[in-house]
Formats: structure tokens, sequence, C-alpha cells
């Protein structure tokens, strides 16, 4: 996955089977944000439901908001989300010759006009509709003029679009829609400069990368009636269109970072979402099968269509993710879960390494996220004395610290350290001090973790050890006997 591939600019024959492509086409001026990162999952999926090819196409024509870290964050987190891509990876820009040729075969061919008109009288226009309450529509008089008799000035190059009669679309998601001719204006296909729009350049490369099926944001719905223009004018196959609602916030407003709208990148490494949980999430964004709400990729290749993508727009929650990336958490395999909370801690040693594992069955059924697991594993490593939180510091009254001494003389009394002498030991107290096995779980969590919260107890102990158990049980004896 690197360099620009060559891109075959033949048209198939009608009458050829046409083999399923589909692309995804992000444009390098942000992060792979959520919205894009379903995009991409939806085409990946039709494509390998069909045995078809997965093409990428970074649309980098902004030449000005086009940067080198969205490009590589845009690639990352694909490959981060297993949405891997047939090929390299098309550059846009680097096209830009072949879209300027197209231009002038549509020039050549009369289905596209030089248009001279000067942004002064573009804003007339435009003002004059404004004042008339219509919708604003170009309607240049240099639609019809002999191109031999046009001044020697700058223009740009229009289509010149179907004015009669109405264009349809036989949508895969939103159904049949119609739009009236009359409707879609002569748009731009090269600028002044010479430099093609951006609705030229998808229509070229779509075409020329053999793209059978676009499926994207219905955002993007009106472009297509123009692009038809395109195609049809150039006697290009249409691909067929599948136009997918936008997600929306739990408020139904529109998805914004407010809501959650953040690229993937944050999910990954600020949320510790698993890219597994992350791609099931957005799977059931807008598309489902039956009741289904754990499906592995496998069996989303398996069973994805687009008929079963919903026409109204899903609303992205924020806690139904958690709780869906929790679920992936405990089916993990623990020597991966592992080596990621690892990196998240900074200790990647072999020794720390073996900790975390087999600290994993006990942590992972309580945590939601990766750093919650770095966050309930890092009382391992704590320098004693430990310092307590404050809630942890309230457990550890008079009686809370007397119940912590009888724990230390039990504990240190067993011959063995697992987990059946452990809890055998402790509750042994409880009976001898007539206290609830919590009353005294709580203050022994307190001296060996510093928290109020945490694994199991005797987890805990069997994880820290015999000698570090010990030694910070007597840390809080210590300070109950200096007090």
């Amino acid at each position: 996955m690197g360099a620009t591939d060559d891109i075959d600019t033949g048209a198939a024959t009608p009458a050829e089977p046409r083999p399923v492509v589909t692309r995804f086409a992000p444009s390098p001026t942000g992060f792979l944000h959520i919205g894009g990162a379903r995009t991409a999952l939806f085409n990946w999926l039709y494509a390998r439901h069909h045995g078809g090819r997965f093409l990428l196409r970074i649309e980098d024509t902004d030449r000005a908001r086009s940067t080198q870290p969205a490009i590589d964050a845009i690639l990352d987190g694909m490959r981060w989300l297993g949405l891997d891509w047939d090929g390299e990876a098309v550059f846009q820009f680097t096209r830009a010759d072949r879209h300027a040729e197209v231009a002038r075969q549509l020039l050549a061919s009369g289905h596209a006009y030089r248009c001279y008109l000067t942004q002064e009288e573009l804003a007339a226009m435009r003002a004059a509709a404004q004042a008339e309450k219509r919708p604003f529509k170009v309607v240049s008089p240099w639609r019809d003029a002999d191109p031999a008799s046009t001044p020697d000035l700058p223009y740009v190059v229009r289509l010149k679009a179907e004015q009669t009669g109405a264009t349809r679309i036989a949508d895969r998601v939103q159904g049949d829609v119609t739009v009236q001719n009359a409707e879609i204006d002569d748009f731009v296909l090269l600028r002044s400069d010479g430099t093609p729009t951006y609705m030229l350049a998808v229509v070229v490369d779509d075409h020329d990368m053999g793209v059978t099926h676009v499926i994207r944001g219905d955002d993007h719905l009106n472009n297509a009636f123009r692009q038809l223009g395109i195609l049809r004018a150039m006697g290009w196959p249409e691909p067929v269109y599948a136009h997918v609602p936008l997600i929306h916030g739990a408020d139904g407003a529109k998805l914004s970072k407010r809501h959650g709208a953040l690229g993937v990148e944050a999910y990954r490494d600020e949320m510790g979402v698993l890219p597994e949980a992350l791609s099931n999430y957005l799977l059931r964004l807008g598309w489902g099968h039956g009741d289904a709400e754990l499906i592995g990729r496998d069996q989303a290749t398996q069973w994805f269509t687009l008929e079963a993508i919903g026409r109204s727009p899903s609303r992205f929650d924020t806690k139904k993710l958690e709780n869906l990336n929790g679920q992936y958490i405990r089916m993990a395999d623990d020597t991966r879960l592992a080596a990621l909370t690892a990196l998240r801690l900074g200790r990647s040693d072999p020794a720390s390494m073996a900790q975390i594992e087999a600290a994993m069955p006990a942590l992972k059924p309580r945590a939601a996220n990766l750093n919650e697991l770095a966050d309930a594993t890092a009382f391992l490593w704590a320098k004693r004395p430990l310092t307590l939180d404050d809630a942890a510091a309230g457990l550890l009254t008079a009686d809370g610290r007397a119940l912590l001494a009888a724990a230390h003389a039990s504990l240190d009394a067993l011959p063995t350290w697992d987990t059946e002498a452990l809890e055998t030991a402790v509750r042994e107290v409880a009976e001898q001090t007539g206290a609830k096995l919590g009353a005294v779980a709580q203050p022994l969590r307190a001296a060996l973790t510093g928290r109020k919260t945490s694994p199991g107890i005797f987890d805990v102990l069997v994880l820290l050890g015999r000698e570090e158990s010990l030694g910070r049980i007597a840390d809080q004896m210590a300070v109950s006997a200096a007090d």
C-alpha cells in the first residue's frame, strides 16, 4: 500500500459482466472520522461479500487543506480497523491531466462549453435570484455561443446539462429518486486556471478505477444527478448508487465533536476501544441482521447486503459503544490485552508483561476499555509506602486497622500462597472478629492497592505475592502505630 496504481481508462463494454468494485475516497483535510470509517467499512464488506475489489482513493485536490499527517492518519486508521484495500492507494491530485483531458473531450463533443461569465456577473445573477426569492441557477449566455466567436478572455468549462425531462436514480438504499433536469445547472468542470473541479474528478476517477458501486453518505445524493450528466455525455457505464443516511448524535442532531464524532485514532488512543468493537458498533449503525448484536468480521462479510441498510439516520451512543467494547475485552486473548495494556503503562519488560498477563483474567471482566485495564493494573507497581486516595484512607479507621493487623497475622502464618488458602485465612479473620467478610476485605484492599475499588481481593493478593502483600499491609500498620 503506497504509491499510485496505473488506472485502466478503457470502459468495459455493456455485454461484459462487471465484477463488484467499490471505493472509499476520503479527503485528507482531517483525520478519519467516525462517519468516514463506517462508509469505508460498508464498502469493504460489500466488495468482500461479492468477492470483488475494494479500492482507496485519497481526494487531495484541495492542496491548501490536504496534509500528509491527515493522509497518514487515514491510512493508519483503516489498517487498525482491518480495512485492507486492493492495489495501491490512488492520489487524485496526480490525475489532474486526465481530468482535464476528459473536459476537453466533452468540449469537442459539444457536451460542454466555455463560459466567460465574470464573478461580478455571477454575483448579480445570485442577487437577482435572492430578490425574487427563487433558487439560484446559472443560466449562461455562452451556452449556445459559437465556439469560433468566443473572446480571448479567461473562462471556465461548464457541462451542458439536460434542460428538459427528469433523471431517476434507482438507489439501493434510498429507493427510486427523481429530479427534474431543469433543477440541474450547468456546473463547472474546469476552473479558469485549468484545474478540474471535484465533480469532474470524482466521475473520471470512478470510471477509470472500474468502480461499479458507489456507496457513500446521502449528503452526496444531489451530486449523483450532476455526475450522471458527465457519465452519459461520455457514454460510460453508470455505477449502482447506494446513499447511506448520515449518523446523528443521541439528541437527533447532526453528529459533531460534542456527540463524540472524533477521529478513529481518538477511540483507539484516548478511549481505549478495540478495533473489533468499533467495527461491530459502526456496522450496527444503520445496518442490521435480525437481533444479532455481536457480529464478527467473517459473519458480517457473509451477511452484508445493501438492502439491510435503513433509510433513517442512526444515532451514535457512546455508552452503547463502551458496553460493546467491554464485551469484546472479556472475549479477547489475555496475551493480546496484556500487550495493549503494557503499551499504555510504558512497561514492556518481560517481567511486567508476565504480571499484566497473569492479571488479565481478574481484571478484564470489570473493564470497559483499555484505559480501565491499565488503571486497574497500575497497583502492581505502586511504590511503597502507598499513597492512599481519600476513599481508601477513609477505610482505615481504628476498627479498620485492627482488622488489618489481624489479617496480616493470619496471612503471614500461611504455608502456601494461593487463592484457596488466602480466602480461608481471611474468612477465619472475619469469623474470629465477628466482622463480615467485606469489612475485612475493604481495609485490606485499601492497604494493598491504595484505592477503595480493585479486582477481587484474593486475586490482588495472589498477583502481588506474599512478600509484597505483607509488606504493604505492614506499611499501613506502621502508620497506625505512629498515629
